[in-house]
């Protein structure tokens, strides 16, 4: 097993790219799945939804029990239920099936990001920290952008069914990399208790601690701004903008191209500017993005390239910001990385969930709205950030 920060980065990106390869490959089969299934377009979205409200759930677990058990063991076995789900979900005769075997792969997707923000605060600290934690997002960029392009034509090729095929295969492969080079990173002595009640203070007193709170609110929330139009996408991209199933690269290529510039700027950042000025430079690049998507879509119909533009400009920000949100949150409770973990990514999760199946349908219906989504979650995102800079000044 090999700990080099490159191989590192490349195998914890495999890990962390399962959830958005489970979100992004069967869009563009939406409107064939409920053909298929006797489904409406509400009742397919809430597949998705659903994948997102397990998929928070299970995160407050994945922490938890890597705390406990090692990183290793939590993330071979959550591969091994990733695998059989996938499997299920590529059986399925009705929706209600299909929920089901969603609900059961979202419990599992999350383990390799959870686990894998643990693993690098394992190994590294400050700006090396911060450059594989970059690294891993610049690679992990690149599934939203090949997901719904991979999606697409092996939809387009063999049917809806073969893409949870692929995530079978996809999940067999990466079970293989990790039992071959995941090393096991968690000290013995930093193990803690699965008891529940003392689970559920732990819990209790991150979630209450302000400075975590403000934290996985800003990653949250800026995060959200982009996944708005993610969610959206078959809406947005098929119905306003006239693109063909095999054509969702519209949307991933220049938004992924984004999020691999933020990435790759924050790499060239670090320990070189202060992480706080950094975040400033994010927040202004966010903002700038959100407000001129509003303006642009007061001033002109939706259309091609132009709508997709400032949710790459967005991106960058993002992208820039995410690590060193991620970070601060992973130093506040040093002997319980694994469970911090799990508070950023229930609060990101539960808000995607809670957009996929409240936020998105009530906006979807008009590109200027999704517009006005985005501007107001990366206004609160900001908000949480000056107020977590408060508490630090």
């Amino acid at each position: 097993m090999s700990r080099s920060p490159r191989s590192l980065a490349f195998l914890l990106a495999g890990l962390s790219a399962i959830g958005p390869f489970a979100i992004d490959t069967y869009l563009p089969a939406f409107p064939a799945i409920g053909a298929d299934l006797g489904a409406t377009k509400l009742e397919v979205q809430q597949s998705l939804t659903i994948y997102l409200g397990f998929f928070a759930l299970m995160t407050l677990w994945h922490g938890a029990v890597a705390d406990a058990l090692g990183r290793r063991r939590v993330v071979l076995w959550s591969l091994v239920m990733f695998f059989l789900t996938s499997v299920g979900c590529a059986l399925a005769t009705q929706i209600e099936h299909l929920w089901i075997a969603r609900a059961l792969q979202g419990m599992c997707a999350g383990a390799g990001m959870v686990v894998g923000r643990a693993v690098v605060r394992d190994l590294f600290e400050g700006a090396q920290a911060q450059r594989l934690m970059s690294t891993i997002q610049l690679l992990f960029a690149l599934a939203p952008a090949a997901a719904p392009i991979i999606g697409g034509w092996v939809f387009g090729l063999f049917g809806w069914r073969a893409v949870f095929w692929f995530l079978a295969a996809y999940s067999a492969l990466m079970w293989l990399l990790c039992l071959l080079r995941l090393p096991e990173t968690l000290d013995p002595d930093h193990r803690r208790s699965l008891h529940p009640v003392k689970l559920a203070r732990d819990y209790a007193h991150m979630f209450a601690h302000p400075a975590l709170l403000a934290l996985v609110i800003a990653v949250s929330m800026n995060f959200a701004g982009f996944f708005l139009y993610v969610m959206s996408a078959p809406v947005f991209l098929m119905e306003h903008l006239g693109v063909s199933p095999q054509g969702f690269a519209w949307l991933f290529g220049p938004t992924v191209g984004g999020m691999m510039t933020g990435s790759w700027l924050g790499r060239r950042l670090a320990g070189k500017m202060a992480p706080q000025l950094q975040l400033k430079m994010a927040y202004t690049i966010m903002l700038a993005a959100a407000v001129g998507n509003v303006m642009l879509n007061v001033l002109t119909p939706a259309s091609l390239p132009w709508a997709v533009l400032p949710i790459a400009l967005y991106n960058i920000g993002q992208a820039l910001a995410m690590p060193i949100l991620s970070l601060l949150a992973l130093e506040l409770f040093p002997r319980a990385r694994g469970m911090v973990s799990s508070c950023q990514g229930f609060a990101q999760s539960l808000t995607n969930a809670m957009a996929a199946g409240l936020v998105v349908p009530v906006l979807w219906g008009e590109p200027l709205h999704l517009a006005a989504g985005m501007a107001a979650f990366v206004f609160v995102g900001w908000l949480a950030w000056l107020r977590y800079r408060s508490m630090h000044a």
